[in-house]
């Protein structure tokens, strides 16, 4: 195949990322969002709150970066940050989705986009950090918004959460931190999340 049917082919493949569903539903409750729904929303997140962003931080690479943080879901699934047998084995199964998955694009571009990836995983600059908050504040607006269904329907606790935004709340800009923190309190109080 030469390069331009090469990136066609690729193009198609990643479109089964629609079909990948999450377990956060939209905000309105009334359908699971899917893997691609939520690495769009994360890029919206991006531009949105880029003012929060660490210092010099370049937001067209984190965004290229939310792109394709999720594409190896094609092939690994998604995993349920709560999941914990499923965590087991996500690294291996997403580092062998990568190879697939890149190796259908031209050579410098396939490799392009997986450092991508592995930027993301190592979370080790402004950028990665940024994006990763933001993979962690998402669902926790979206469980919120739902009256945390999700977070009631799979028995998850304040302290669950608190965990797996860590990252968000410990390297996020002040406000932020405070805003999900506040968020978490507010869910407990209204029953949306257990104690």
């Amino acid at each position: 195949m030469d390069r331009l049917e090469k990136q066609i082919s690729f193009l198609l493949e990643v479109d089964k990322l629609k079909n990948v569903l999450r377990r956060s539903s939209v905000t309105d409750g009334s359908r699971r969002e899917n893997s691609a729904e939520h690495s769009w929303h994360l890029c919206m997140f991006a531009l949105t709150l880029a003012e929060y962003a660490p210092e010099d931080t370049d937001i067209s690479h984190v965004i290229k970066m939310l792109l394709v943080h999720d594409l190896v879901e094609v092939y690994a699934g998604d995993t349920y940050l709560y999941d914990e047998e499923g965590n087991k084995t996500k690294s291996k199964r997403e580092h062998d989705a990568a190879d697939k998955l890149y190796s259908l694009l031209p050579d410098g571009q396939g490799e392009d986009m997986k450092q991508l990836w592995y930027e993301f995983e190592r979370c080790d600059t402004n950028e990665a950090l940024f994006a990763n908050a933001l993979d962690r504040l998402q669902p926790i607006l979206l469980n919120y918004a739902n009256k945390g269904s999700i977070w009631l329907e799979n028995n998850i606790t304040v302290k669950n959460v608190e965990e797996h935004a860590y990252r968000l709340t410990r390297l996020s800009h002040p406000k932020l931190k405070s805003f999900v923190l506040d968020l978490l309190k507010n869910a407990v109080e209204n029953g949306y999340l257990k104690g």
